[in-house]
Order: structure tokens, then C-alpha cells, then sequence
């Protein structure tokens, strides 16, 4: 089985499913923040850099959910500033195992790359926000304070 290095935002459900679903297909999960990981251009290009830059973005990050960026009319460069500067707005979880890196969790596209085992996926998509249309902060469609919810095991 595989050691996979899971970038996550910590605390989301959502990346817990995954996580959990990695671990019952008999993989370890080493799991790093997102939001502090040292991002430069060169790192993060390795994990998106061969898909389109509107499928960098996580499509569930409010600004994207209200329009206010719109990640099919952005360049290339201008994408990678903002992922730069506001980690949040990438598309997760990043996962890594040396060499190889995936974006997203496609169970379909993780299967063929390190194997679910026949582990049972839980119904629905496994990359939305566990919260629904309704949202919660940052995971989902509408805003708060994340460090007055920071410990709450929802985001």
C-alpha cells in the first residue's frame, strides 16, 4: 500500500471523508496543511500545472461561489497569484507519493492511480462540501469569522 502525502484544509469534513476512505483501502495518510504549507510557483505547478487553470480552483470557496472570481476568465499568471496568496482557493485535497501528484479526489481517477480495494464510497461526490448548498464559512457558500469557528471541527 501506499504512504500518501495529503494536503488538506484542516478540519474539513469533506477531506476526513477522503482521508478515511485512503486509510480503509489500506493506505497511510500523511496529512499537511493546505493553508501553511510554503507554497512557491514552481511546488504548486507541479500538482496543477497540466490541467486547465479554471480546474486549479476550489469550487466550493466562496469567492468563486459568489463570483467574484471567475476561474474560467483568469490567466494562467493571475490564477497562480491568487493561489499563492490565498491557498484556500486551491482545489483539494493535493496529493502526493514521490514522484506523482493528483488533484482532487476523483475516486475513479485515485482507483487507477493507487487503488480504493473495493472499499464502498460513501453516495454523492466525494469532492463536494459536506455542507450542502447551504454552506458553512470558507467550505461552503457563505462567509464568517474562520478563526471565531477554528475549533470547531467543521471547516
Amino acid at each position: 500500500m501506499a504512504v500518501i502525502t495529503f494536503y488538506e484544509k484542516p478540519g474539513c469534513k469533506g477531506n476526513l471523508r477522503q482521508k478515511t476512505l485512503l486509510a480503509a483501502a489500506g493506505h497511510t495518510v500523511q496529512a499537511k496543511s493546505l493553508k501553511t504549507e510554503a507554497w512557491t510557483a514552481e511546488r504548486l505547478l507541479q500538482f496543477i500545472g497540466k490541467l486547465p487553470v479554471a480546474r486549479w480552483f476550489n469550487p466550493a470557496a466562496p469567492a468563486i461561489k459568489s463570483g467574484e472570481i471567475v476561474p474560467e476568465n483568469i490567466s494562467f499568471e493571475h490564477a497562480l497569484q491568487l493561489l499563492l496568496e490565498n491557498p484556500l482557493l486551491i482545489r483539494r485535497p493535493l496529493m502526493e507519493i514521490g514522484d506523482e501528484r493528483m488533484v482532487g479526489f476523483d475516486p475513479d481517477a485515485v482507483d487507477a492511480w493507487v487503488g480504493l480495494n473495493g472499499v464502498e464510497l460513501p453516495a454523492g461526490n466525494i469532492e463536494a462540501c459536506v455542507h450542502g448548498p447551504e454552506g458553512h464559512g470558507s467550505c461552503g457558500s457563505h462567509e464568517h469569522d474562520e478563526e471565531e469557528h477554528a475549533g470547531c471541527g467543521t471547516h
